[in-house]
């Protein structure tokens, strides 16, 4: 066989690999959002929700997770980075403890789970009903960190300026 077919053919099926959710994450489920949620014809549904953690609340056998829903790309990432965009709110809660610390206000964390009803919750003066989810799969993301710095000289290839080669400009080798 030709290595020439074979490379491309290996390069497309890493590239596919790469591009598929965490194994946690994976499955098919209904297309519900957190506003969605409320309605009773949407109880017991299988759900894959996320967002950024608004807060924690450990509890004596349970932690509630308070949420900002997000949209979630296809690898079931919480997408929208501003903070315009938004689902919703949501609780998801599963049996035991997590830490506060660990899962911070801001952190994004995808969720499978069955909805389980709705909960009260005071935000302000107001008080909100939201959805709650009774979590099987929490996945805590890790942070992205952003730099500030510009890229390494911006406007040149690997090999330097041009279609001429390492170095090559007008008046020859520099």
């Amino acid at each position: 066989m030709n290595i020439r077919l074979l490379l491309p053919a290996l390069a497309s099926v890493l590239l596919a690999a790469c591009a598929t959710a965490p194994k946690p994450l994976q499955g098919q489920f209904a297309p519900i959002t957190p506003q969605q949620g409320l309605a009773q014809t949407a109880q017991g549904q299988s759900v894959r929700w996320g967002g950024r953690v608004i807060e924690t609340l450990p509890g004596a056998d349970q932690t509630c997770f308070q949420m900002l829903a997000r949209p979630l790309n296809s690898l079931g990432r919480p997408t929208a980075r501003n903070n315009d965009a938004s689902d919703g709110r949501f609780l998801a809660c599963r049996s035991g403890f997590y830490d506060p610390a660990v899962f911070q206000p801001g952190r994004e964390i995808t969720f499978i789970g069955r909805l389980d009803g709705q909960q009260s919750v005071k935000i302000g003066e107001y008080e909100y009903t939201l959805p709650r989810l009774a979590a099987d799969v929490i996945y805590l993301w890790p942070e992205q960190t952003q730099s500030n710095l510009p890229p390494p000289y911006p406007y040149y290839g690997p090999w330097g300026p041009g279609p001429w080669g390492p170095r090559w400009g007008w008046y020859g080798w520099w």
